[in-house]
C-alpha cells in the first residue's frame, strides 16, 4: 500500500529472501560515491559462495527486480556488475512515499511485542555533583539517553534511584537530564520483611565482636553465584558482602521500584503494582569503578528477595580521561564549568560584548553547553575509554553538538525566510504535498539526505537499545553512540547540500560560504548566526523544484528535532 512506511530492514529482508536459502548477503550503500550508481549491493564474493561460479540464476534476477511487499522500496533495476549484484531503487517513487508522510519517518519505530519492562538503575545519581567523577557523569548521561530511547520505542521503563540531593537536581537540570526526583532528604526505611530475612542469614562477626556503627553484619554470596550458574562477567572475588544500613536502603529502593510501575511506562502516570516483579529486566548503568560493588548488590538482591528480577545486566561505562590533565582531578561540576566558560567565550567572540549578561542568551548558552557535553560523552561507545579535549575544540568541530544545533538553526532560518517571503507576496503558499513533483529532486545531495537520513531514522534505535538481555554473561553491550553519530552525519550532509544549492530562488549560482565556517576561521567552526539565504526575483517556472526541496528539508528538520529529543536537547532557532 502507498501509505505503508518504507523500511531499510524490510527491503533488505525481502532482497535476501529473493536469493533463496542462506545467510544475509545484501547491504545498503551509504557512501555518496557508490550511491551515484546503486543503492544496495550483493558483493561478488558472497554470490560466489551462494551460487556456482557466482552466476545468479535468471529467475532470481527477475524475482529481485520485481520485488514487492510491505515496507519494501520499489526497485528500478537489478544488474550484475564487477562488484556484484547492483540494485537501484525507483528514486522519485521513494521520494514521494517518504516525503508524503514525513511524520511516519520522523518518529522511532516501536519495538515489536512482547516488550519487557526495564528498570534502569544508575547508582551514580545517589552522589553529589562536587564528588561525581567523569566516568560517573558518563554513566548518568548514558542512562538518561537509554531511558529516552526505550520510551520512544514504547517500552515500559522505570528509572531509579529518585534523586534526593538538591544540588544534584539542579546539576541535572543544567545538563537537560530528565530523571525522577523527590523532596525527601532520606530514602524510606527498608521493609520489616526485608530486614528480618537479612538478619536471619547474617554470618556471625569474627571473634564475637560487635559490628561497627551502621554495619549489620556479613553475608556470604558464593551460594547465590553457584545456584544461578553465574560466571562470565562476575568477579571471582565476590564472596562476602559487608551489609550496611545504607546498602539495605538501596536494596529496598530497588525492590520497591521493581514492584511498582507507571501505567503505560510513562512518567507522570499513576503507579501500579506489577503482576510479576521478577519478570522485569534490571539494567544497571555503572561506571567502571562502580561495577564490583554493583555485582555484590545484584547477588544480595537475589539472595534476599524471591521476586527480584530474574535478569540483571550491567551496562558498563569505560573510564574518561582529559587530555593534558592528571587523572581523577577534574570533577563533573568542574568539567561543566570549563565547557560553559568556553561556550560563553566563543559566543562573546562571535556576537561581541558579553552575551552572558543578556537574558535572551542565557538559555541558548545553556543548551549549547549541554549539547557539547552530551555529544562528547555519548559519541563514543559506552564500553570504550573516552579521551576528552581540554581545549575549546569540542565546541568548534563538525562532530560537536554545537554543529548539529547550528544546522537546526539554519533550517529554522530557511523556513522563516520562506514564510516572510510568502507574506510579502514573493512566493505562493505551500501547495498540498500530494501535488509536488519529486522527480525534480535529482541532485546527489538530495538522495543522500533522504536515503541516509530520513528513510533509516525510524529503525535507528533498534541496535542502540538492543541490550541482549537473553544472552549469557553479566555485561550488556549497547550502542548508545548511534544517535549522536547519526545526527552529526546528517548535519554534515545537509550542510554540504545547503552550501551548494539555493533552495529559495532555485537558480544556479556560485556556492555560498561553507556551513559553520566563520570568515577566516577553521573549517567546521560554527558561525554566530545562521545567515538567511539571499532572496532573488521569484521565477514561477522554478517553484516546483523549490517546493520539492523545501519538503525534503522539512523532513530533515523533523528528523533532527526527533533525534535531539532522544538526547533531551531542544532545537534552537538561532545561535
Amino acid at each position: 500500500m502507498e501509505t505503508e512506511r518504507l523500511g531499510v530492514g524490510e527491503t533488505l529482508g525481502a532482497l535476501n529472501a529473493a536469493l533463496g536459502p542462506g545467510g544475509p548477503v545484501w547491504f545498503k550503500e551509504t557512501h555518496a560515491r557508490h550511491l551515484r550508481a546503486r543503492d544496495f549491493l550483493a558483493p561478488r564474493r558472497a554470490l560466489q559462495a551462494r551460487f556456482r561460479d557466482g552466476q545468479v540464476p535468471e529467475r532470481v534476477l527477475r524475482a529481485v527486480a520485481g520485488l514487492q511487499g510491505p515496507g519494501v522500496a520499489p526497485v528500478l533495476r537489478c544488474e550484475p556488475t564487477p562488484a556484484g549484484l547492483s540494485l537501484r531503487l525507483q528514486r522519485p517513487a521513494v521520494f514521494r512515499r517518504v516525503l508524503g508522510a514525513v511524520a511516519a519517518y520522523a518518529a522511532p519505530a516501536a519495538r515489536p511485542a512482547p516488550r519487557p519492562r526495564v528498570l534502569v538503575h544508575c547508582p551514580a545519581l545517589r552522589g553529589r555533583p562536587a564528588a561525581l567523577r567523569l566516568s560517573q557523569l558518563r554513566a548518568v548521561l548514558v542512562a538518561d539517553h537509554l531511558v529516552r530511547a526505550l520510551r520512544a520505542q514504547e517500552v515500559c521503563v522505570r528509572p531509579v534511584p529518585a534523586v534526593r540531593d538538591p544540588h544534584m537536581r539542579r546539576f541535572l537540570e543544567k545538563l537537560k537530564v530528565d530523571w525522577p526526583a523527590v523532596a525527601a532528604p532520606e530514602p524510606a526505611a527498608p521493609t520489616p520483611a526485608l530486614r528480618s530475612r537479612l538478619l536471619a542469614q547474617l554470618s556471625p562477626t569474627r571473634d564475637g565482636e560487635a559490628p561497627p556503627p551502621g554495619v549489620l553484619g556479613r553475608l556470604c554470596l558464593k551460594d547465590v553465584m553457584s545456584q544461578r550458574g553465574l560466571g562470565a562477567g562476575y568477579d571471582p572475588h565476590v564472596d562476602n558482602c559487608l551489609v550496611t544500613e545504607d546498602l539495605l536502603s538501596v536494596l529496598s529502593e530497588l525492590q520497591e521500584a521493581a514492584r511498582h510501575w507507571p501505567e503505560g511506562g510513562s512518567p507522570g502516570r499513576p503507579v501500579a503494582p506489577a503482576a510479576d516483579a521478577a519478570g522485569c529486566v534490571a539494567v544497571h548503568v555503572v561506571s567502571c569503578e562502580e561495577d564490583f560493588q554493583q555485582q555484590k548488590m545484584d547477588l544480595l538482591w537475589w539472595k534476599l528477595d524471591e521476586q527480584a528480577p530474574v535478569i540483571q545486566k550491567h551496562l558498563l561505562c569505560g573510564p574518561v580521561k582529559v587530555a593534558g590533565a592528571p587523572d581523577n582531578l577534574l570533577t563533573a561540576s568542574e568539567y561543566y564549568e570549563l565547557r560553559h566558560a568556553q561556550v560563553c567565550k566563543a559566543s562573546a567572540l562571535k556576537h561581541g560584548g558579553d552575551v552572558t549578561k543578556d537574558p535572551d542568551w542565557t538559555e541558548i548558552i545553556g543548551v549549547l553547553c549541554a549539547a557539547t557535553i552530551k555529544f562528547e560523552m555519548l559519541s563514543t561507545g559506552p564500553q570504550s575509554q573516552l579521551l576528552l579535549a581540554d581545549s575549546s575544540a569540542s565546541t568548534k568541530s563538525t562532530k560537536s553538538g554545537v554543529f548539529v544545533l547550528y544546522n537546526c538553526a539554519r533550517l529554522a532560518t530557511l523556513f522563516e525566510g520562506y514564510e516572510r517571503s510568502v507574506e510579502r507576496g514573493l512566493y505562493p503558499p505551500f501547495p498540498p504535498v500530494s501535488s509536488l513533483d519529486f522527480s525534480l529532486l535529482h541532485d546527489e545531495g538530495e538522495w543522500l539526505l533522504l536515503f541516509n537520513g530520513v528513510l533509516p531514522f525510524p529503525d535507528l534505535l533498534s541496535p542502540a537499545t538492543a541490550l541482549a538481555c537473553a544472552a549469557p554473561g553479566l555485561h550488556a553491550p549497547a550502542r548508545t553512540e548511534m544517535v549522536c553519530k547519526f545526527l552529526v552525519q546528517l548535519s554534515m550532509d545537509f550542510s554540504s547540500y545547503y552550501n551548494r544549492v539555493h533552495v529559495l530562488g532555485v537558480s544556479a549560482q556560485a556556492p555560498r560560504g561553507g556551513a559553520g565556517v566563520r570568515g577566516g576561521g577553521r573549517e567546521g567552526e560554527a558561525e554566530a548566526e545562521p545567515r538567511p539565504p539571499p532572496l532573488q526575483e521569484p521565477r514561477p517556472h522554478l517553484f516546483g523544484a523549490m517546493f520539492a526541496r523545501l519538503q525534503l528539508l522539512r523532513a530533515v528538520r523533523e528528523v533532527l528535532r526527533a533525534g535531539l529529543a532522544l538526547l533531551g536537547l531542544p532545537p534552537l532557532s538561532r545561535i
